[in-house]
């Protein structure tokens, strides 16, 4: 497993942490993952990468086969400090489905109003 550059941090707030992304490591990731939880227990639960590319990349890394791990980006508004999550469990693809080519779909609400 490569890391790519990652540096561990414990509250790091130097000049390059606007240039990193901070994962913080959620308890679905550990009960789904040996190396999120190994991580955990000798490095705590944050984890800084170079880039959010770096995090995915771990995270498949640290994925099980049937249980499976992912980075989930922090709401903008949240408070935490992190970027975002490792976390762990079933994704259904069905929710986030998108239009051929990436693009978005929109609603015909007039199929709605016809019934």
């Amino acid at each position: 497993m490569s890391d790519g550059g990652d540096t561990e941090t414990g509250g790091n707030t130097d000049s390059n942490a606007s240039d990193t992304y901070l994962v913080e490591i959620k308890r679905s990731a550990r009960r789904r993952s040996a190396a999120a939880g190994e991580h955990v227990r000798r490095m705590g639960r944050y984890r800084r990468f170079a880039s959010k590319a770096l995090a995915r990349e771990w995270a498949r890394e640290a994925s099980m086969p049937g249980d499976r791990v992912w980075i989930q980006d922090a709401l903008p508004a949240h408070s935490n400090r992190a970027d975002g999550y490792l976390v762990g469990g079933h994704r259904s693809g069905g929710a986030r489905r998108q239009a051929a080519g990436g693009s978005q779909t929109s609603i015909d609400a007039s199929a709605d109003a016809s019934e």
